[in-house]
């Protein structure tokens, strides 16, 4: 009975959080274009642009891998599916929620991204080729930052004594850190937030680290050989990969409850925190990618590397030591 509870709840939430993400991205795209004193699309465009995507003819390339190139998006999109089963919504709790859940979610982020650049290889593109290149340099160099934060949040979890599983995101969402950490603390998980806002835009593959994609350069890149309905699902996935990520952030620093604060319960807690819960992705989404791609240009890939590598990465050691401090003077 709970198996089937849980495999109805979670086909009725994807489609919801397909609709969400394409209509995210859609917002995105207006805030863009206003940020630069354009019109922009209108908010369905992204809708639009699926849908004839869906419609068109799917090509294979002749040095193409076929069922590598094929099943390449169908498996990203699996597996980036497969993420917002794992994580809270506001008072909602997760559909398969379970211990080391946010380990479980950073390597179905890393696995979606690998699935996409097996399928530009298998391409047979010297553009895709190149763009692959890119963003398994570019993850690389992300995914250390990225472990940290998980890691001191979690560590931090277990030698305070919080309640819960320090892997898992509940725990988070339960007790927000900014109410529990001292002075050193503090500035420690403002670090951090910090360092996991920076690694949003390389995550999504939002400018400036749209660097695999490329458009002036390598002419799409990754994704330059794909068409068709193969080309609709990659539209999907980078929509749906965007709102993952800027849910985690707000799992993992904005989990406070609307309808808690207000002193709602029962039925209407769960709808207006899972509403609240929305919002702040969007908000998120605005702060970490939205205004980050309009102030900034693309960077090249080297510089892209270094400042993950060298102050992203330096940041969130920072964050570490200081919430090393905060626990040694708790104790």
């Amino acid at each position: 009975m709970l198996l089937l509870t849980k495999l109805i709840a979670g086909a009725a939430l994807l489609p919801i959080v397909m609709m969400l993400a394409l209509l995210n991205d859609g917002a995105d795209r207006i805030l863009h274009a206003r940020m630069q004193r354009r019109t922009g699309p209108p908010l369905l465009q992204t809708y639009y642009d699926v849908l004839k995507l869906l419609c068109k003819e799917t090509i294979v390339p002749r040095r193409a891998v076929a069922w590598v190139f094929n099943g390449a998006p169908w498996a990203s999109l699996t597996v980036t599916l497969m993420l917002f089963l794992y994580l809270p919504m506001g008072a909602l709790p997760p559909i398969l929620g379970t211990e080391g859940d946010v380990i479980l979610v950073l390597y179905l982020l890393a696995a979606s991204a690998v699935c996409l650049v097996a399928g530009g290889y298998a391409s047979g593109s010297p553009y895709a080729s190149v763009g692959a290149s890119r963003e398994m340099v570019l993850m690389m160099s992300y995914e250390f930052p990225l472990s940290m934060v998980v890691c001191t949040l979690a560590w931090y979890a277990l030698r305070t004594g919080m309640p819960g599983e320090p892997f898992s995101l509940e725990t988070f969402v339960a007790t927000p850190l900014w109410g529990v950490v001292g002075l050193n603390g503090l500035l420690g998980l403002g670090s951090l937030f910090l360092v996991l806002l920076a690694v949003v835009p390389a995550e999504v593959g939002k400018a400036p680290m749209d660097i695999p994609e490329a458009k002036t350069e390598i002419l799409e890149g990754l994704i330059v050989e794909y068409s068709g309905r193969n080309l609709a699902l990659i539209k999907i996935v980078f929509a749906l990969r965007q709102l993952a990520m800027c849910a985690l952030v707000v799992n993992l620093f904005l989990p406070w409850s609307l309808g808690g604060a207000l002193g709602v319960s029962g039925l209407s807690l769960f709808a207006l925190d899972f509403l609240a819960f929305w919002v702040k992705v969007f908000a998120v989404q605005v702060l970490g990618v939205t205004l980050v791609r309009t102030a900034f240009g693309r960077i090249k890939i080297w510089q892209a590397s270094w400042f993950y590598w060298v102050p992203v990465g330096g940041l969130s050691l920072a964050g570490m030591l200081l919430m090393t401090l905060d626990i040694l003077k708790a104790a």
